[in-house]
Formats: C-alpha cells, sequence, structure tokens
C-alpha cells in the first residue's frame, strides 16, 4: 500500500470517529504508525489532506460501487438483476459505516470550503453520470431527472440509517424498495 492510501485510510478512519475536529496532520501519524510529521510531508496543509482523503474516498467507494453498474452478464443494461446489484452497493455503504460517516464530514465541510466543494462535486458526477447513462439505456424519459432520484433514494436511505432514527435495511428489503423504484421510472 502506498503511502499517501496509508494517509487517507486513517484520515478516514479518524473522521468516522472523531469527526473534522479531530483530523489533524499529529492524529493521522498516529492512527496511521507513522513517524512524526509524515501526514505533512505528503499534504502539507489541511486543504491538502482533506483533497487527499476525500480522493482515496472516491477511490474505495467506486470499487465497492463497481458491481451496481456492471452486471454478471455482459448487458449491464438488464433490468431483471439492475435492483439486486444497486440494492448490493447500498448495503456495503451500510456496512462500512467509517466510509459513509467520513463522506458526510466531508460534505458538510464541502459546504464551508469552495475549493473542497469543487472536488467533491467532481468525485459525485464519477457517480451520477454512469447512473444517468444506465437509465438512458434502459429507456427512461428523463435520465437525468430519475439518476438524481435514483441517487437521491441511496443517500436516504443510508443517511436514515447511519445517522438519523431509522434502522439498517436488509438486503432484501432494500432489492424490493429499488425494484419498485426503477420500475415506476422506467415503465
Amino acid at each position: 500500500m502506498k503511502r499517501s492510501e496509508t494517509v487517507a485510510d486513517a484520515a478516514i478512519t479518524l473522521l468516522a470517529e472523531r469527526g473534522m475536529r479531530g483530523l489533524t496532520h499529529r492524529a493521522v501519524d498516529d492512527a496511521a504508525g507513522l513517524p512524526p510529521g509524515s501526514t505533512s510531508n505528503l499534504a502539507r496543509t489541511r486543504a491538502a489532506l482533506l483533497e487527499l482523503t476525500l480522493s482515496r474516498l472516491t477511490e474505495l467507494e467506486l470499487q465497492a460501487l463497481a458491481p451496481a453498474y456492471q452486471g454478471e452478464s455482459s448487458d449491464s443494461t438488464d433490468l431483471t438483476d439492475l435492483p439486486g446489484r444497486m440494492a448490493e452497493a447500498i448495503y456495503i455503504q451500510l456496512t462500512d459505516r467509517r466510509r459513509t460517516l467520513a463522506r458526510y464530514e466531508l460534505a458538510l465541510e464541502a459546504t464551508r470550503r469552495p475549493e473542497l466543494r469543487k472536488i467533491y462535486d467532481e468525485a459525485g458526477r464519477r457517480f451520477r453520470d454512469p447512473a444517468v447513462a444506465l437509465l438512458a439505456a434502459l429507456g427512461s424519459r428523463d435520465p437525468v431527472r430519475h439518476a438524481r432520484q435514483l441517487v437521491a433514494f441511496g443517500e436516504g436511505v443510508m443517511f436514515d440509517a447511519i445517522a438519523g432514527a431509522g434502522t439498517t435495511p436488509t438486503l432484501d428489503e432494500l432489492n424490493e424498495a429499488l425494484r419498485d423504484l426503477l420500475a415506476g421510472m422506467l415503465r
């Protein structure tokens, strides 16, 4: 594992455990088991540390969510297994609360830091654009709106289960909800 990944992974854990205030260069060094000053050598400023962390988080989430966009069959637009793939992707995010909590921390921080907002929005497009393309290929009459609704559904479920007052839905419950949502969009 590269040092940048080690630092970013430790920062993700710190964000999830301690929030934005707990994320310092020294705390990342300690959490990653690195000599003092290692994080600072890699990411001199807090902004640089946040950018590094967000980049790594995006990379990890893209890996986790890839099955939602790429089915087992050669046709990724097969509606038969799409709800199950998407349910699994959301469920993965729910079971790795660390990543999801860190993303919430970064999302809130991006509301106060324009330079981070730009990076956060660009990262978000890496998830939304494939959803638009997938829904267009499935015959959506308004794939941009439907993709936004699909992403909002997933985000809402995750927020409710992780930071809200809701419970964590089962994989079967997610599958059924996504089947209903996609059927409504693609009727």
